[in-house]
């Protein structure tokens, strides 16, 4: 893992991914939670250069010139059916750390070789009652990309580098509004040609964008409703 003190005199979006993860207590976000048994996860948030931009060294890279993994998770799956998510799962018994976690979820589900990430850093563990899971989000650096693609259908249909400058144009951004259980939830969430974006993986997003800040001004007063 990398010492974050380098970011004090390097530049470009490596180092701000860096700072962000440095201070994340501050923005890490909190979601509903609950009494439930607690079974701890990892996902692998994993930011590369797009495959058009030319070689720049990392402090030439800006948000801009990057992707993030993502992948859609099969509607027969008990837990968030259908939604787009980052890789990632729970722990197993032979996982040495929840960096291991990440790295073999995201292997097992969209194939992607481990030796090529550079792992930044791991974020503070997050409750999420919906699915009883602690999560620990591990922020990366994909600095040698390899072929991605669904492995098991039964758990992950599609699986897709998003660019990220798609994900902060304002006119892909709006605010989520889901009516559950007699309580309405309202969330930061994006629509990238016809690709949703919400819940849990949209929450981190929207924050470590604006740690990181890459966020450009967007209305949180556009409204659509979740449909699940």
């Amino acid at each position: 893992m990398t010492d974050s003190a380098e970011t004090s005199t390097l530049h470009g979006a490596r180092a701000e991914l860096l700072a962000a993860a440095a201070r994340g207590d501050e923005w890490t976000p909190r979601f509903p939670q609950s009494g439930s048994v607690q079974h701890p996860a990892s996902v692998l948030i994993l930011f590369g250069r797009l495959d058009s931009i030319p070689a720049r060294t990392d402090d030439q890279t800006v948000a801009a010139d990057l992707d993030v993994l993502l992948q859609r998770r099969a509607a027969t799956l008990s837990s968030h059916p259908g939604q787009v998510s980052f890789p990632g799962g729970g722990r197993e018994p032979a996982d040495t750390d929840v960096v291991a976690t990440a790295l073999r979820e995201a292997q097992e589900e969209t194939g992607l070789d481990p030796a090529g990430v550079e792992v930044l850093a791991s974020l503070p563990e997050i409750p999420l009652a919906v699915s009883s899971f602690l999560v620990t989000p591990v922020l990366g650096w994909w600095r040698t990309p390899s072929r991605v693609a669904a492995v098991d259908h039964a758990e992950t249909v599609e699986v897709f580098r998003m660019p990220v400058a798609r994900l902060l144009d304002p006119a892909n951004r709006y605010t989520s509004v889901l009516h559950r259980d007699g309580f309405t939830y309202k969330a930061p969430a994006f629509e990238v040609d016809g690709t949703v974006v919400w819940g849990f993986t949209a929450g981190i997003l929207n924050a470590l964008f604006d740690a990181t800040g890459w966020a450009l001004p967007w209305d949180p007063a556009v409204e659509r409703p979740v449909t699940v």
